[in-house]
């Protein structure tokens, strides 16, 4: 065993490979399902970085990454380990971050998975990635596990939000640390601030005699104690039995609605137009869109044939036709809709949650934002002030587009606008606004 690099060395809960768990492969993620077919809670494992320079195997085959994701699923969980970029370099941070975010979605959107019980559990140098997540807090995201992590940025290293800056801001959300108590000097420092700025927000394991990645290089009862103790308490908080094994720690206090609420400026009222009629009434826009419910786009109507052609059906009735078949409710429509009314809200993790990790937005002034990291910056501070006050005048659906003619007040005054969405399996990939 010494011979081998020390993260190809097996993990201390022994060989957990078994015909008891499927794993599927889908790009870079690996998933790890239990028997059956019910829907159950979820855990996202997040490899550290960067790896040596000779690397030769990528993290989600190295037996630590993969033993943890079995056990979880022998426990009844769906797991899930994602390769980054931040294996490569701290320099690929932020794409990092990008890539862990469609890994999420990714996982929530399983079959298998209730996409509002899911946790992440990061490792050594993902602790870097943790922050945004400790920060931002969506309602689906039952816990946060760190692992030994890495909790300073070095310098010269694009910077995200520091977990130390953020950790209890969100009373209801459980956080995790398992603490090496032979950790590097570089990363026992910010620890130590992170469990000093944390307090009671922080449940807390200890591993006294155990180095910076333990739980493949100290085959120790300590070591499994401290694993064990680790998957019970993420079991717990997803709301699971932790199974026949006797817990090692308490579970986690019931809580009612494990919900985060927020307090949002107010907004201003929204102002709904009155529709002209139809000569045929088209189909409705679902009731979570009233706010925004948009004057009936009317049809041009068709050009008449020549007296000798054969009978047609009325222009009255072709026109009607059409309007309903350019208004008439789309899969992409649905998804605009959600977005709008999390506009309306306020709620930014909502709205964030329609678009595509890669999307791309063009804003009117030939700007562009690419990534929910980037719509999140130029978003939050709009949300804030309440400055997301739209009309939708009239909307056309043809297959994945959605084309919009809107009144946009954001700075007060009405300016009409023209947005063009795109969605693709089930999120908003590309927006355009033109004036």
């Amino acid at each position: 065993m010494t011979d081998l690099p020390a993260y190809l060395r097996p993990f201390v809960l022994g060989v957990l490979d078994g015909p008891d768990v499927r794993v599927d492969r889908l790009g870079e993620i690996d998933l790890y399902r239990p028997p059956g077919t019910a829907r159950g809670g979820a855990i996202l494992f997040v490899h550290g970085g960067p790896g040596p320079a000779d690397l030769e195997v990528m993290p989600r085959d190295w037996p630590v990454y993969k033993g943890y994701a079995t056990a979880a699923a022998r426990r009844g969980l769906v797991a899930a380990v994602v390769d980054h970029s931040l294996i490569r370099g701290l320099d690929r941070l932020v794409t990092a971050a990008d890539e862990v975010e469609a890994a999420v979605g990714v996982l929530r959107s399983d079959p298998r998975v209730d996409p509002d019980r899911v946790g992440l559990w990061f490792f050594s140098g993902a602790g870097l990635l943790a922050g945004e997540w400790l920060d931002s807090r969506p309602d689906w995201l039952r816990f946060v596990a760190l692992t030994y992590p890495l909790l300073a940025t070095p310098p010269g290293v694009d910077d995200l939000v520091t977990a130390a800056e953020v950790i209890g801001k969100h009373k209801d959300l459980p956080v995790l640390l398992t603490r090496a108590g032979l950790e590097r000097e570089e990363l026992a420092g910010p620890v130590a601030e992170f469990v000093s700025a944390g307090g009671a927000a922080l449940d807390i394991i200890d591993v006294p005699k155990g180095h910076h990645g333990f739980d493949m290089l100290d085959h120790t009862e300590e070591s499994r104690a401290a694993v064990t103790r680790a998957l019970d308490w993420a079991i717990a908080h997803l709301g699971e039995e932790p199974g026949a094994d006797k817990l090692l720690v308490p579970p986690p206090t019931k809580k009612t609605a494990a919900r985060r609420t927020t307090t949002k400026p107010a907004a201003k009222p929204t102002v709904v137009l009155k529709e002209t009629p139809a000569p045929t009434e088209p189909a409705t826009q679902p009731a979570q869109v009233a706010p925004k419910k948009p004057a009936r786009a009317v049809a041009k109507q068709p050009v008449a044939t020549a007296p000798s052609a054969p009978p047609q059906t009325p222009l009255a009735d072709l026109g009607a036709a059409t309007v309903a078949t350019v208004t008439a409710e789309t899969p992409a429509a649905r998804v605009i809709a959600r977005e709008h009314a999390a506009y309306a809200a306020h709620d930014l993790e909502a709205f964030l949650a329609t678009y595509s990790p890669t999307a791309r937005i063009k804003l009117v002034d030939g700007s562009e934002l690419k990534g929910r990291r980037f719509l999140r910056e130029y978003y939050r501070p709009r949300f804030d002030a309440g400055q997301c006050k739209t009309e939708v005048v009239q909307k056309l659906m043809l297959g994945e587009w959605v084309v919009e003619h809107i009144l946009c007040y954001d700075d007060g005054d009405s300016v009409p606008q023209l947005a063009l969405y795109r969605v693709v399996d089930g999120l908003i990939t590309d927006v355009e606004f033109r004036a």
